[in-house]
């Protein structure tokens, strides 16, 4: 199961640093035209907190005995959580603000001046918000790590 787990974790918080951290800013470096830029990248941020969601999910089902026999287990339990929350807020909240501005923007996108600055300061929260998901997921790792004496020392051992 903790081999499970971290396989999970991994895509997770691959896919996270992939996304925010390569993907969007290739899309802008590349991209002569911001708007078309920032409608892949919101796309693509889309698909991943889907694939966050449903990691967490996994994730809590697969970790939800461990969780309560140890307190690594509880601070396991206490990240994945954490990041869920982080995902639900970004895209559930925030998002569908910052699809209202792009719609109300129309064609000129969000760099028209009546929804610059709203829209900026709702992209500020939202990346801080992926930052600490993105930090909060190498907590992750890291807790999952395994342990020398622990369920892969009998794994391997055999």
């Amino acid at each position: 199961m903790l081999r499970a787990a971290r396989l999970i974790a991994v895509l997770w918080v691959g896919s996270l640093w992939t996304v925010g951290y390569l993907v969007a800013p290739t899309l802008f470096a590349t991209l002569s035209d911001r708007v078309q830029a920032g409608t892949i990248a919101g796309s693509m941020f889309r698909v991943e907190a889907w694939l966050s969601i449903f990691c967490a999910i996994v994730l809590i089902v697969l970790l939800r005995s461990r969780s309560s026999a140890s307190r690594n287990g509880r601070r396991v339990q206490v990240l994945v959580f954490s990041m869920l929350a982080a995902t639900l807020v970004s895209h559930f909240a925030l998002q569908p603000l910052m699809a209202s501005l792009r719609e109300a923007a129309g064609p000129t996108g969000v760099m028209a001046p009546d929804v610059k600055m709203q829209f900026g300061i709702l992209h500020g929260i939202s990346s801080a918000i992926y930052l600490l998901e993105s930090l909060l997921g190498v907590a992750l790792l890291l807790a999952l790590d395994p342990e020398p004496n622990g369920e892969d020392a009998e794994l391997a051992a055999r």
